[in-house]
């Protein structure tokens, strides 16, 4: 099974790098979330993280390709794992939490680690750039490239206390891929 979605991975970021059309479906985030979750838990218990999701009721699907979708959770989960390793005065915690916006769905990653400066927050981005100490600095641009080509957007901010939270929003329905002249989702 990891073997298959290893592959999977592959193929869905070879096809994002060469602008070759991906298959899209109805995503629903809670669940495409959770199996990122529980593929992680081993780490999250690890590094004694305790992981609070929070939900909105009835939130609509996303339109997107799950794998890439799922990558850039991921992404987002590691980092914010990562960002609190050397948290030691106090809990460790991440919030998950989706609901519905203006654009679509918006997916926040809150963690309390090292935050972000300001100052630095569009760097993050950038290809090669990172502030982890042996990290290649590509995973947050491969993701806010998965999150444009899904007509979306990918964006940083320091919280009022400790740490940062990194959310993406993407749309929810046909209608808003077709009015930016993509087509809809594949059947």
């Amino acid at each position: 099974r990891d073997g298959n979605r290893a592959s999977e991975i592959i193929t869905r970021l070879h096809a994002l790098f060469t602008k070759k059309e991906v298959p899209t479906e109805f995503v629903d985030l809670k669940e495409a979330t959770r199996e990122v979750v529980a593929l992680s838990s081993a780490d999250l218990q690890r590094m004694q993280v305790v992981l609070r999701e929070e939900w909105a009721d009835d939130l609509p699907p996303v339109v997107g390709d799950r794998i890439q979708l799922q990558q850039v959770i991921l992404n987002l989960l590691r980092n914010a794992v990562d960002a609190m390793s050397g948290v030691d005065d106090g809990p460790r915690q991440i919030v998950i939490k989706a609901e519905p916006d203006a654009d679509g769905v918006r997916l926040s990653v809150q963690d309390v680690g090292v935050g972000v400066e300001t100052q630095n927050i569009d760097k993050l981005f950038r290809a090669f750039y990172t502030t982890r100490r042996g990290g290649m600095g590509m995973g947050l641009s491969i993701s806010r490239s998965i999150i444009e080509r899904h007509h979306g957007r990918l964006w940083a901010e320091p919280n009022v206390g400790p740490g940062a939270t990194f959310s993406f929003s993407i749309p929810c329905s046909p209608g808003q891929w077709m009015g930016r002249h993509v087509n809809p989702p594949n059947d």
